[in-house]
């Protein structure tokens, strides 16, 4: 299809002994955002470098709306690396104009659009200073402000928020979402996971170079073999535990129990409303924090 998106096909790449992606396949549809996770030395930076043509791949597809990413298909991405990649010597504004200029910009564009951008990450009063003066945080705001000058319709984010305080990790979020609700495809990276959740419906799942999982978060969710009973007592109770699987905290008016997804909910759910008066039970699959650690767990 034409507007697909980002479409990314069974890429490999070696780099002398070390296999640092095989056969990975993943989409980012158009006005989507898609977590890419993974421990380090995944292979999340070597996939997001080779959609920028900086990896070589030793076989595999990148597309982008069904077009190779090249030419000027890789003037409407705007990159966002986890080494940044910025002179240290140059003022703030003339950066941030200058990579707008090369992605195609004209002068006057290219300022306005870097003015707005510098405004919105709130490094605006630190225009005319030199990037190397900055706080690694307000470096970070100024990476960000160069992937989003020539307001590209493809984001590729390498770790947006390493060393980002709250306040700014928020304004990065909203910008984030803004940027899909307006049509554009985001594929980012990060290990804060309640980020990730927040922000993306998919997620792609990797670790030694291969693909583990991907797919919609609350579908991977559910279909995880364990779920999460949590009880609550108005009164303390009698040491309870619970008809099937593994009792993990247990306190007088309090308790939580791992389960597997075949067994009896509401078995177990009866039994903990005959040990005393519930006032609160929930039975929930694991998050996406703890998939992850499950999943990156079973693929060492």
């Amino acid at each position: 299809m034409p507007n697909d998106g980002l479409k990314i096909s069974n890429i490999s790449k070696r780099f002398g002994t070390i296999q640092a992606v095989s056969e990975i396949s993943l989409r980012v549809p158009n006005g989507s955002v898609v977590g890419f996770l993974g421990p380090n030395g995944a292979g999340k930076t070597t996939t997001m470098r080779a959609i920028m043509g900086m990896v070589e791949l030793d076989s595999g597809e990148i597309s982008w709306n069904g077009q190779p990413v090249e030419g000027s298909v890789s003037t409407r991405i705007g990159y966002m690396p986890q080494e940044r990649g910025l002179y240290a010597r140059m003022k703030v504004r003339e950066q941030v104009i200058y990579f707008g200029r090369l992605a195609g910009m004209s002068k006057s564009e290219a300022a306005s659009s870097a003015d707005h951008w510098l405004e919105r990450l709130g490094v605006s009063e630190r225009a005319d200073t030199l990037l190397q003066d900055l706080s690694g945080g307000n470096q970070q705001r100024v990476q960000l402000a160069v992937s989003l000058v020539h307001n590209p319709e493809l984001l590729i984010l390498d770790e947006p928020f390493a060393g980002l305080d709250p306040v700014a990790a928020y304004t990065m979020s909203a910008i984030i979402s803004e940027r899909a609700a307006a049509g554009a495809s985001v594929l980012f990276s990060s290990h804060q996971l309640d980020l990730v959740e927040e922000l993306s419906k998919e997620v792609v799942i990797i670790a030694n170079g291969k693909l583990l999982t991907s797919g919609a978060i609350d579908d991977l969710r559910q279909a995880s073999p364990r779920r999460k009973l949590s009880v609550r007592w108005t009164e303390p109770v009698d040491s309870w535990t619970p008809l099937d699987g593994t009792l993990t905290i247990s306190e007088p008016q309090r308790a939580v129990a791992e389960l597997s997804a075949s067994d009896d909910v509401g078995a177990n759910i009866a039994h903990a409303i005959a040990a005393g008066s519930v006032i609160e039970v929930s039975v929930e699959p694991p998050s996406l924090d703890e998939l992850f650690v499950e999943l990156i767990g079973a693929a060492q």
